[in-house]
């Protein structure tokens, strides 16, 4: 088994796993109009997802941190080499938004592994909310983030 994380502002903790925000903002692998869960393969890797967007430090200490655990069966990946030399850059490229629109349309498979944009080396795991095997996936308790409280204080 594997496990993902998803943070969560607590306020969205219902709606964490509806793809909805991703839906109306669009993002790195999805365009306006697609609901899509974004993931991180690890609580510190989630964290920099998180940290990356913020404008406030006192934010995050509003997040929750939710577990899914999944089996490799239930995923696909993208190989990091077929997408173009700037497809990290910080304005999501139009080639990895095609890309994961065309993996949400097609319906292949319920997890979708993607390297991460911040450290390309590690991954982050996008669920599709619409797919038919969204319920194999064990979605665990939400959590207060575990943070060391200076790392906070770092930030603006």
């Amino acid at each position: 088994m594997l496990t993902a994380w998803r943070l969560v502002h607590r306020n969205y903790l219902a709606s964490a796993f509806s793809g909805e925000g991703a839906r109306l903002a669009g993002g790195r692998w999805n365009s306006e109009g697609f609901p899509v869960v974004y993931t991180a393969g690890s609580l510190s890797l989630a964290i920099l997802e998180i940290i990356v967007h913020l404008e406030f430090k006192e934010t995050l200490k509003l997040y929750k941190a939710v577990p899914v655990h999944f089996s490799e069966s239930l995923m696909e990946a993208i190989d990091p080499a077929s997408l173009p030399a700037d497809w990290n850059k910080p304005i999501p490229h139009p080639a990895s938004q095609l890309t994961g629109n065309h993996w949400i349309r097609s319906g292949s498979s319920v997890v979708l592994q993607v390297p991460s944009a911040i450290v390309p080396l590690e991954s982050n795991f996008l669920i599709n909310p619409s797919h038919p095997e969204l319920q194999r996936l064990e979605i665990g308790e939400p959590m207060d983030l575990p943070l060391d409280l200076r790392m906070v204080d770092k930030l603006k």
